[in-house]
């Protein structure tokens, strides 16, 4: 018998290739999937498709891989500002130590390390410096102090300040600061020390910037002794430009001012951003200068907290990494260097300190990353005579000096903005995540006309796939399992019937059955319709 076929044929479950083909957003498919057509049809649809997507997997991969290599590119950009904050200016007199402070102890214990004098030599330097040799009964001190040496003896910038003026202000010792470098005690401008307001300008151009005229103080400059590497031959002062956030390296950045010349420096800010890793190599933490050997025991007293960082900068993690190292090689530090450690005593100094910083230097130990913002300064140098032949005698009478020595003696510096505009040397990431995510798109859209939700309705054809196939294999096993043991069931309760006969007596009206309930067991009960004879 042919069983009639209703209004409404039965429907193909969601996990149905053909079903998921005919409504998928993504090209292609209709036609390879659909039902009917030729197989040459299908076939070339089937090659179309699979080279597209093969073509689109093959552009992604290369992106992904560009994307992957963290390229970045930079942009040099000029800004202008109405108001930009001046510079640190670090000064230092060539000469680190004056000849009328210097006593028949400093010559002691510093003269071998840090004059290159032999203990021999010592009355002989005496009396080139114009001073008495050590009297007979004479007694070195126990202990000796460099910071303090050069503290002492180093040019007071009380004495070589003669004038300073700021925006046309006046200015004076007590807008300096006092630092230790290389070169022995120098002095810095707007150092923006103790939380000190650090000054700005709002103008360009001469007279709006730091004017100072200076006294090099040439009567105290140390002999020259001997011919070495360290023997200054020059006069005058060497200045450093640089940013509050970084110390001064002036023995090695810094440039010279000669003493009759009035120069002028002309600068122009640059502001610099580096990427950090993995796109560059910039690094933003600074480096602890202290060293400890051995870490902190359980009973060691605890170490007290340290204070907050100072900015990272080049030159501070050169000077950090250099403290480090001489405080690991020698237990001190010299006495430019940061961190908590003793200042090395002279004998320390030339037996130890110089050696271990020449030879770190020589295998270049530190390795310092820029910084990711920083700010320099470009400089242009340009100079005059001074001082005129009035102006010597002006100065001469003002000073109370010669002329002669007003000539030899006297320079004057004027730094200034250039303008108030300022350059940014940036580094931008060459690809970012939404140009990846826009290529990938294009790509998709090109050649299998794709989107994010054709991604959306594979994972849902996927997870039907898995409902119906994977899940429905489970629940139908499940279900065989349940009927297998109810037909079980049946059959064990059927063979427990006792048949009962029917006898015929006559007609007779219909007797209602009577329901019997018999308990078979506690968990199942069955019904018996007996027929009442």
């Amino acid at each position: 018998m042919k069983r009639p076929s209703g209004p409404e044929e039965a429907q193909p479950p969601a996990s149905d290739i053909r079903m998921f083909a005919s409504s998928c957003s993504m090209h292609g498919l209709g036609h390879v999937f659909g039902p009917g057509g030729p197989m040459a049809r299908r076939g070339l649809w089937s090659t179309a498709v699979l080279l597209a997507l093969a073509t689109l997997l093959y552009q992604v991969a290369g992106r992904v891989r560009y994307y992957g290599e963290f390229h970045h590119e930079t942009a040099l950009e000029e800004r202008e500002s109405r108001r930009l904050t001046f510079p640190a200016v670090t000064l230092c007199n060539i000469n680190p130590l004056r000849r009328s402070r210097l006593t028949p102890n400093d010559l002691h214990w510093a003269g071998p390390a840090l004059l290159g004098l032999e203990p021999a030599e010592h009355a002989a330097y005496l009396r080139a410096l114009g001073r008495p040799p050590a009297p007979p009964g004479f007694m070195p001190s126990p202990t000796f102090d460099v910071a303090r040496l050069y503290a002492r003896a180093g040019h007071a910038l009380e004495d070589m300040l003669l004038a300073c003026r700021y925006r046309g202000w006046a200015c004076g010792p007590e807008n300096f600061t006092t630092v230790f470098t290389r070169m022995g005690q120098c002095y810095t401008f707007n150092s923006g020390a103790e939380g000190a307001e650090l000054l700005t300008t709002p103008k360009g151009g001469m007279g709006n910037g730091l004017e100072v005229l200076l006294d090099v103080q040439q009567d105290e400059y140390l002999p020259v002794w001997r011919d070495t590497e360290e023997t200054p031959f020059e006069v005058g002062i060497r200045v450093q430009i640089h940013s509050q956030e970084e110390p001064p390296l002036i023995d090695q950045l810094g440039f010279g001012v000669a003493p009759g010349y009035q120069t002028f420096v002309s600068c122009q800010k640059q502001q610099l951003s580096f990427l950090p890793p993995p796109w560059g190599d910039c690094s933003s933490v600074s480096l602890d200068p202290d060293f400890e050997p051995e870490p902190s025991g359980p009973l060691d007293p605890p170490r007290p907290s340290p204070g907050p960082s100072p900015p990272y900068s080049l030159i501070g993690c050169r000077l950090a990494c250099e403290s480090r190292y001489v405080a690991r090689k020698c237990g001190c530090r010299m006495m430019h260097m940061p961190g908590s450690a003793p200042v090395c005593s002279p004998q320390q100094y030339k037996d130890c300190a110089h050696p271990a910083l020449d030879a770190m230097l020589q295998k270049d130990a530190c390795t310092c990353p820029n910084p990711c913002a920083s700010t320099r300064y470009a400089k242009e140098l340009s100079m005059v005579r001074m001082p005129s032949r009035t102006a010597a005698r002006y100065l001469a009478r003002k000073h109370n000096r010669s002329e002669a020595y007003i000539a030899e003696n006297v320079l004057m510096l004027d730094i200034f903005f250039e303008a108030l505009n300022y350059e940014t040397v940036e580094q931008k990431k060459a690809y970012e995540m939404s140009e990846l995510l826009g290529d990938i798109g294009g790509q998709m859209g090109l050649f299998i006309g794709a989107s994010l939700l054709t991604i959306l309705e594979i994972l849902d054809y996927l997870c039907e796939v898995f409902r119906d196939r994977v899940l429905g294999y489970f629940w139908n096993r499940k279900r065989s399992q349940r009927h297998s043991s109810a037909n079980l069931l049946q059959e064990g309760l059927g063979s427990q019937r006792t048949p009962v006969p029917h006898l015929s007596l006559g007609s007779r009206p219909p007797t209602a059955p009577c329901a019997v309930t018999k308990t078979l067991s506690s968990s199942q009960r069955t019904c018996y319709l007996v027929t009442q004879l």
